[in-house]
C-alpha cells in the first residue's frame, strides 16, 4: 500500500488504522468523552485547551504526523485549522471516533473512568430542556415562548455554520474539564 500524503488534511478510519503506529493522535473531545472511548494511546487535549497545548504539540509535529480526533471530525477540523494559524501540520480523522468504531476499530477506556455523555448528547439534552420548559412555562408566561425560539434559533444558526454554541459553554462545566493534573501529564508525554 502505499503511504497516504498527509497534505490532504484529512484519513478515514482505515487509512489512519493502518498507519496508527506511526501517529501521534490527539483527541480534542473533553475528558468525559475521551474517557467513554478514545483511539489506542491517544492523547486527550480538549479542543479549548489547545492553545495551552501549542508548544507540546509543535515538539511532537516535529517528531511525526499529528492526527486530531473528535467525535465526528467537525470538532477536529476546527482544531486544524487553529493548529496550522500556529504553523502545525495536523490531519483530522473523518467521521470521527464515531466512525473509528462503526468500523469496528479497537478503542481504548482508561481503568475506573466513568463514563460521561458525548458532547452532541449533552448539547441536545440541554436544547430539548430548554426549549421544553419555554413551551410549557409560556402556556402562563406568553415572553418565556421566546426561549424556545432563542434555542431553535442557534440551533438553525449551528448547523448553517457547522459551529455550537451551547457545546463551548457545556465543555466549560466542571463534568467536562481536564484535571490540571491529567493535562499537564499529556504535555509532558508530548514533548518527552
Amino acid at each position: 500500500m502505499a503511504p497516504i500524503e498527509l497534505t490532504d488534511l484529512t484519513l478515514t478510519a482505515d487509512q489512519a488504522v493502518a498507519r496508527l503506529h506511526e501517529l501521534t493522535v490527539i483527541d480534542v473531545r473533553t475528558p468525559g468523552e475521551y474517557a467513554s472511548g478514545h483511539l489506542p494511546d491517544a492523547h486527550n487535549i480538549p479542543l479549548d485547551r489547545l492553545d495551552v497545548a501549542l508548544p507540546a504539540l509543535k515538539t511532537a509535529a516535529a517528531r511525526g504526523d499529528l492526527l486530531v480526533v473528535c467525535a465526528s471530525g467537525a470538532r477536529s477540523a476546527t482544531a486544524c485549522r487553529s493548529l496550522a494559524e500556529s504553523g502545525i501540520t495536523a490531519t483530522s480523522l473523518t467521521g470521527g471516533t464515531t466512525a473509528w468504531t462503526r468500523l469496528g476499530h479497537d478503542t481504548h477506556r482508561p481503568a475506573g473512568a466513568r463514563t460521561a455523555w458525548s458532547m452532541e448528547r449533552q448539547v441536545r439534552l440541554a436544547a430539548g430542556a430548554l426549549v421544553l420548559t419555554g413551551l410549557l412555562a409560556g402556556r402562563r408566561w406568553k415572553a418565556t415562548r421566546l426561549l424556545s425560539a432563542g434555542v431553535a434559533s442557534g440551533l438553525v444558526f449551528s448547523a448553517v455554520t457547522d459551529t455550537c454554541g451551547m457545546a463551548r459553554v457545556l465543555a466549560k462545566l466542571p463534568h467536562n474539564q481536564p484535571k490540571a493534573t491529567d493535562l499537564d501529564a499529556t504535555l509532558a508525554a508530548l514533548t518527552g
